[in-house]
């Protein structure tokens, strides 16, 4: 088929139920809007829905779907058109799927507990869930990695052999297990909860029990669900995945593959665009008064073009002394913490602004964008174009 023959015919079967989805579906949206048109087929859906009935005898031209069971896949391999699948949950489909890089997920959401100062962490899922197992397992081992030891919830009742939504459900169900957990964990902790709904449900449970939050516990979720996030009391922290970017990916390598292109062989997993914060994890988890002192000064004063030298005035200590409490406490040292304030600072201007490369580092404490390449890349990975690229849906890398 080719565009100039009619317009393609693209089925959607995508949850709209929650923001992970609809965020896939912003994406295939730009994408359409973009090279399009195509002629769009979607009803509404939730996570593990059952395989529509029209599906089996629809006349398309290509598929993008969340395939969550065998039927569904038997269904889609029937209809003999192209399909990107968005989930890889099922091994052997036989057709390419992108995803989120959950073991990034959890190397972000471990960076933003540590970086509050830390010696106690946990992990909080829905056990047998594909996605919070990699997740847990991403958690743990980067965890063992930097000598630490973390707590795992764990039910030893939930159910096994069950699809995802069965796993959340009965967890959803059983709050009172996991204030058991919480009372026990050592305190401060950080925990990172496999999703925001599971990170809503921590942070009830720690309200049943009169723990506080985020002193004695903090807690950080996955999926920014912004509604949810707000909801949560207090404010739920969240990785942010780029789903807009998963589904403009997965849109522009459907139009290759009705185009006649091949797919790739191997599954592409895409970057979280990186952690919101709220109230759940704002704290400083730092025993030392002075280095807590001085990591707050970084927070609120990095990209006001501070070094390690205005550090020195708000606290009474050597700079080698301040350098080896720092490292001790945090596990990097304070020029270092004033470099991932201001990256931080810099991709979310990247991505959520226009402002010229000259700007941003001003914006930042920097007087040169050139230094601010040099740096983002070194640290990244990427030119700052490339990631402001990438994080408005533009990018389809590994394609």
């Amino acid at each position: 088929m080719t565009r100039s023959c009619r317009r393609p015919r693209v089925a959607l079967l995508i949850e709209s139920s929650r923001a992970y989805g609809r965020g896939l579906l912003r994406g295939i949206a730009q994408y359409v809007r973009e090279h399009g048109p195509w002629s769009i087929f979607l009803q509404e859906r939730s996570l593990s829905g059952v395989c529509p009935d029209w599906l089996g005898h629809w006349k398309g031209h290509g598929i993008i779907a969340r395939v969550e069971t065998r039927t569904m896949a038997r269904v889609i391999a029937r209809l003999k058109v192209p399909a990107v699948d968005l989930r890889y949950l099922l091994p052997g489909l036989g057709m390419p799927s992108i995803r989120t890089d959950d073991r990034a997920v959890a190397r972000l959401a471990l960076e933003h507990l540590s970086e509050r100062g830390f010696r106690h962490y946990a992990f909080c899922g829905f056990n047998g869930a594909d996605y919070s197992d990699i997740r847990r397992a991403g958690f743990m081992q980067r965890l063992a990695q930097a000598g630490f030891h973390g707590d795992v919830f764990d039910d030893p009742q939930e159910p096994h052999q069950t699809g995802t939504r069965e796993h959340e459900e009965y967890g959803l169900e059983h709050e009172d297990r996991v204030a058991c957990w919480l009372k026990q964990l050592p305190k401060p902790v950080g925990v990172m909860a496999c999703n925001d709904i599971r990170g809503q449900q921590v942070l009830n449970a720690c309200r049943s029990i009169g723990v506080a939050v985020p002193d004695e516990v903090a807690v950080i979720g996955v999926d920014n669900d912004t509604v949810l996030c707000e909801l949560s009391d207090p404010p739920l922290s969240s990785v942010r995945p780029h789903t807009e970017q998963i589904g403009y990916a997965a849109a522009a390598l459907l139009d290759q593959m009705m185009a006649g292109g091949k797919p790739p062989t191997e599954p592409i997993f895409v970057e979280p665009a990186g952690v919101v914060t709220r109230q759940s994890t704002e704290v400083l988890a730092i025993e030392d008064p002075d280095i807590a002192a001085a990591a707050r000064f970084i927070r609120e004063h990095a990209c006001e073009g501070i070094d390690v030298t205005d550090v020195l005035r708000t606290v009474p200590l050597s700079r080698s002394t301040l350098e080896r409490r720092f490292g001790r406490a945090l596990g990097h040292s304070p020029k270092e913490a004033i470099l991932r304030v201001r990256l931080g600072r810099a991709k979310r201007l990247l991505a959520e602004t226009k402002l010229p490369l000259a700007t941003v580092a001003e914006k930042i404490g920097l007087d040169h964008a050139e230094y601010l390449s040099v740096i983002f890349k070194k640290k990244t990975g990427l030119t700052p174009g490339q990631f402001r690229a990438q994080s408005r849906g533009a990018g389809t890398r590994g394609i």
